[in-house]
């Protein structure tokens, strides 16, 4: 690189501290490979003025729009040159030579307890010096496209100090050098700094070069139109932004205009585990330039299942946390992003409820928490929730109470443990009532919560109650030597004995616990064991048409009546798996005494 022979001008950069390139690393440090995003979009924002300047006017010299990173390991040099419209003396004195804000002691207080270090950057225009936390030196050679312009050569060693001589630079752009500090030698590595642009830059509408080879993609899926896009284009898209993963179930292309700028695909992964829901990932760009992949200010936390981009031209590229917690405009992006994804999955119910049955478990779990979280999501989307039911089929729970609206008004019977609780279920069946099964960690808070929203409607596990169905009409129980017997036999206060005349002689007794007491037990499960007032309260129903039960009622000796009580308690115990240890070895050795006799 050679100069004019010319008189050098000096000058000092237009702020109010001595130290401001110690404060930009000190604050920065962590986020030091942003530098090359930013002198890459400055690049590009040079390289857009030109092509809208050169549609007006007649420009000598224009030649194709790329951008070059040059790694010169010996030199220990990272130069990005582009072919944007160029600077010339008086452009860079204005535009780099100035930091706009008054003092360091203003900088450091205001920032103090600051965790978004890229809004420092962009809150004072910075980015250009982020280039300082990886370089001793920094110098400009640009030529600007104005006519008769004289290319010149800016330098700045991170101080205050910069020098402006007259250069030589045979096309119009700008070379930006930056001679790499010690600290910072991983970036004369080409492995890394093409890593960095296939993070921030891969999307970027014009070539991106490593050392004269292309090292960006520069075609995102999501700036063409949907009507244009193919299924095997999202599947494609899908695996160059998330390699190995298993094919999407499904994708919301968004492309809107009004009211506000918005470009973007949200695709719906399958979920192998109902803890999977946490680890999506959606990457947030601004005019395609890769911001953040921790968009949950943009995307509502229920939806970090999703995955995919979401491009927001209005967002400025340095965004900081607080201000996407803040702008109003980001808001209205989220409850926008809700209502799309809320009307995507009424479709896929409508079109094809078989389809929506085959994806229902991978998607369940943001559902349901969705419903939770957002009002304007419950909504639009709480009739197409789905449960599995005893009756073989899957669904939804208008359709299963216009269903039981005979026997079972505004009342659903649910089981939370298939398994365990089959016996309850069957006894269920057996009389025509029909059982949701629930079985997501989700789900016994998620009743709760539609008991909230629609008092109306009751939710019942099948071992809470003995329901009115399961009872002979007009049959008048009396059986209160019965019942006294059983409390004898059992000796245990804590379970309290009724005598019911069950339409099914096939069970002798059951377990119940009230509703309010099962909730208890999932509360106190969730607060790390801790106990409750009432928990271990259950109920022994025994049946009075059971033969057995007859047989405990006919019984004169006394010792062998509570015998056969407590063998109908634990027949009962059994059926809600609650018996283990010594309990069951007596119920064994119990069950082989009765059957000798």
């Amino acid at each position: 690189m050679s100069t004019q022979e010319n008189v050098e001008k000096k000058g000092k950069i237009s702020i109010h501290t001595e130290n401001i390139f110690p404060i930009i690393k000190k604050w920065l440090y962590s986020d030091h490979e942003i530098f090359l995003r930013e002198l890459i979009s400055n690049g590009f924002d040079a390289i857009t003025k030109l092509q809208k300047l050169s549609v007006q006017e007649s420009i000598d010299g224009v030649v194709d729009p790329k951008i070059n990173v040059q790694v010169d390991k010996d030199k220990k040099t990272v130069t990005f040159s582009d072919t944007g419209l160029g600077l010339d003396a008086e452009e860079v004195e204005k535009y780099i030579a100035q930091v706009a804000f008054s003092s360091a002691e203003e900088f450091v207080e205001k920032f103090k307890d600051q965790d978004d270090k890229d809004s420092i950057i962009g809150r004072f225009g910075l980015g250009f010096y982020s280039a300082f936390m990886v370089a001793d030196k920094v110098e400009i050679l640009s030529k600007s496209y104005r006519k008769d312009a004289t290319a010149i050569l800016w330098a700045c060693d991170g101080s205050t100090d910069y020098t402006i001589v007259d250069a030589e630079r045979a096309e119009i752009g700008t070379d930006i050098i930056l001679h790499i500090n010690d600290d910072s030698s991983e970036y004369l590595e080409d492995a890394r700094i093409q890593t960095l642009v296939k993070k921030y830059m891969n999307f970027l509408p014009v070539e991106v070069q490593v050392n004269g080879v292309k090292a960006n993609d520069d075609a995102p899926l999501w700036v063409k139109m949907p009507a244009d896009t193919k299924e095997e284009d999202y599947k494609s898209f899908y695996q160059k932004m998330f390699p190995f993963s298993e094919e999407p179930l499904f994708w919301i292309h968004l492309n809107i205009d009004y009211p506000f700028n918005l470009k973007g695909i949200l695709f719906f992964p399958k979920v192998m585990h109902e803890l999977d829901a946490t680890k999506g990932q959606v990457k947030l760009f601004c005019k395609q330039v890769f911001v953040s992949d921790n968009s949950k200010e943009v995307i509502p936390e229920f939806l970090t299942l999703l995955q995919g981009a979401i491009d927001c031209p209005d967002i400025p590229l340095n965004v900081s946390r607080s201000y996407l917690q803040n702008d109003p405009y980001v808001q209205k992006i989220s409850k926008h992003i809700i209502k799309k994804v809320a009307d995507k999955l009424t479709s896929l119910y409508k079109k094809d409820k078989e389809d929506f049955v085959k994806i229902w478990d991978d998607i369940s779990p943001f559902v349901k928490y969705g419903m939770m979280q957002s009002d304007d999501f419950y909504q639009k989307v709480k009739d197409i929730v789905l449960f599995e039911s005893s009756t073989g089929e899957t669904t939804s729970l208008p359709d299963y109470l216009e269903r039981n609206k005979e026997k079972n008004e505004n009342k659903v019977l649910y089981c939370a443990d298939k398994a365990g609780q089959a016996t309850y279920v069957q006894m269920c069946k057996d009389q025509g009532l029909e059982v949701v099964y629930l079985h997501t960690m989700i789900d016994t808070h998620f009743i709760q919560f539609l008991e909230s929203k629609n008092a109306d409607v009751k939710y019942v596990a099948v071992d809470s109650e003995v329901s009115d169905t399961l009872v002979d009409d007009g049959t008048e129980v009396k059986a209160d030597g019965l019942v006294e017997r059983f409390k004898k036999a059992i000796g245990n206060e804590t379970v309290t004995v009724e005598a019911k005349a069950l339409k099914s002689d096939s069970v002798s007794g059951m377990m119940l616990e009230s509703e309010m007491t099962k909730r208890m037990k999932t509360m106190s499960h969730f607060m790390k064991g801790a106990q409750m007032p009432g928990m271990d309260a259950q109920s022994l129903v025994i049946n009075v048409n059971s033969p057995l039960v007859k047989a405990v009622e006919a019984e004169t000796d006394e010792a062998k009546a509570a015998e056969l009580c407590l063998h109908v308690y634990d027949l009962a115990r059994l059926s809600k798996q609650q018996l283990s240890g010594e309990d069951l070895q007596a119920f064994i050795a119990r069950s082989n005494a009765l059957l000798s006799k």
